[in-house]
């Protein structure tokens, strides 16, 4: 496997849901010429191929098992990013609605974090780029703790759900801001990503446009450049 050169950057990006995380660090990979890590798609990829399965996502004995089987493929190319179980495309399918209800469950089980963690330290080791953006869950604290910039991007519950509300025009701002306010819950049990730990940088895009909030990340990746 080819490894990334010692001069590589590695940037994580945490933050709450509807942050922006996805769009913004994608935008700011295609920017910098780095590739770009989506760790949330390893657990959506997980829950669809328990419920593939048949298997009760509830049930963590057996979600655990399934791991042997669950082969995963992402692209960190952000002009290129697909996500594979196996040899199935399920770029479109992790984010149906019945991944999106279970993908909780899965995300919370220990065993599940610890292998998928482990899968993104190996892909983040082996980027070819002179950096790699990796967002999600835990990324500041546990997959990348050393990272030579960690920022924690986040926003008031409000424009969060209101960002998040455009992007799923099909439901109503009330189901959005309940939908939003339940994964934080849910992720809020295994992962504290709503208070910055030390020497992580803070990135609150309430007032700021998407624009905006993409200048102000290159900005912070770009100061750890030198």
């Amino acid at each position: 496997m080819e490894r990334a050169p010692m001069s590589a950057l590695i940037v994580a990006v945490d933050g709450p849901a509807g942050s922006g995380k996805s769009s913004v660090s994608k935008a700011a990979a295609r920017e910098l010429g780095f590739d770009y890590l989506d760790t949330g798609a390893a657990y959506r990829a997980v829950t669809w191929h328990v419920l593939d399965r048949g298997i009760d996502p509830q049930d963590a004995a057996s979600v655990i098992g399934s791991l042997d089987s669950f082969v995963y493929a992402i692209g960190t190319d952000p002009d290129d990013y697909f996500v594979r179980v196996g040899q199935t495309d399920v770029t479109e399918a992790i984010r149906e609605a019945r991944v999106n209800s279970a993908v909780s469950f899965t995300a919370r089980v220990p065993q599940v974090r610890a292998h998928v963690n482990a899968m993104f330290r190996r892909l983040i080791e082996s980027s070819p780029k002179d950096g790699i953006i990796a967002e999600g869950r835990d990324i500041t604290t546990v997959v990348a703790p050393d990272a030579g910039v960690r920022i924690l991007l986040t926003a008031s519950e409000e424009a969060r759900a209101s960002r998040r509300a455009a992007e799923l025009p099909q439901h109503s701002g009330t189901q959005t801001a309940t939908a939003l306010l339940a994964r934080d819950a849910a992720d809020s049990k295994v992962s504290d990503f709503m208070v910055a730990a030390d020497g992580v940088h803070t990135v609150d895009s309430t007032d700021l446009s998407y624009a905006q909030t993409i200048d102000a990340v290159v900005a912070l990746i770009r100061e750890g450049q030198k």
